[in-house]
């Protein structure tokens, strides 16, 4: 019996080193990411050619920008892909983040109704959403603090609507992501300021369909930024830069350009500008 005990402990420490190990030597990343890299379907093809290329596996933590830039504040991230600049500007000059670099752009489109009942139709978001303000037209925000939710605020701001003194009358705040945004919108036919990638992918549009583009407010720019080891030392710093290295890369730009859906790009690379 004795014997049996000492062979069982001698095999779980064994096993217990073992994974230990393993995990020691596994090369892996946690990128805390804008849901629109996912929800878009870019990550599905980018991912595994950078892993490919390094050996470096690439574990998302898909959410609003606004918790992912809390994530690595706290050191549960290695590396960030997000869409707020002015917010990921305001993080590397706290310290928490080494350097912001430009990665791609793509826009924002204000999503509505395909009847248009607030007549917003056309390539300007601001005159957009005064109407839709005017009209009392229902309108989905993520609030979730969010690039999309950032990006959104400014553009009612940029409308003369003082949010602070009183949000419109159809305002409804989900606190979601864009994908479950724009199902309250198509279940409610309600107007939604979406990234256009994700858009593209999103599958339940119902009578939903693209009613403002074009406009240079509109414009969206994702950017990289590794986590400063010096605020938490558990960062894998050379594995974060390795991606953020490659992302801006030709090789990592060209993967970028090349996710298409329906013969249409959905994220255009500008990291050498």
């Amino acid at each position: 019996m004795a014997l049996r005990k000492r062979s069982l402990l001698i095999a779980v420490v064994a096993a217990t080193f073992l994974t230990s190990l393993a995990q020691a030597q596994e090369k892996f990343i946690v990128l805390a990411s804008t849901t629109s890299t996912e929800q878009s379907g870019l990550f599905k093809q980018l991912l595994p050619q950078f892993e490919k290329a390094s050996g470096i596996s690439v574990r998302v933590v898909a959410v609003g920008t606004g918790q992912a830039l809390d994530m690595a504040r706290r050191g549960d991230a290695d590396a960030l892909f997000v869409h707020d600049q002015p917010a990921e500007e305001k993080f590397v000059a706290e310290g928490f983040g080494l350097e912001r670099r430009a990665v791609m752009y793509n826009d924002f489109v204000l999503i509505g109704p395909k009847s248009d009942p607030a007549g917003t139709r056309g390539n300007n978001i601001s005159l957009a959403l005064k109407r839709v303000k005017d009209t009392g037209a229902a309108f989905v925000s993520r609030g979730d603090k969010s690039g999309t939710h950032a990006a959104e605020l400014r553009q009612w701001k940029l409308a003369g609507v003082d949010m602070a003194a009183g949000k419109p009358a159809g305002y409804k705040e989900c606190g979601c992501g864009m994908g479950s945004a724009l199902n309250i919108a198509s279940s409610t036919n309600a107007y939604v300021l979406s990234d256009r990638g994700t858009w593209l992918n999103f599958k339940n549009r119902g009578d939903l369909s693209v009613v403002v583009e074009g406009d240079k407010q509109l414009f969206n720019q994702y950017g990289v930024i590794v986590v400063n080891p010096a605020k938490h030392a558990h960062v894998k710093k050379d594995f974060a830069q390795t991606f953020a290295d490659w992302v801006v890369s030709p090789a990592g730009q060209n993967a970028i350009a090349s996710y298409k859906i329906g013969g249409e790009q959905l994220f255009f690379p500008n990291a050498s500008q």
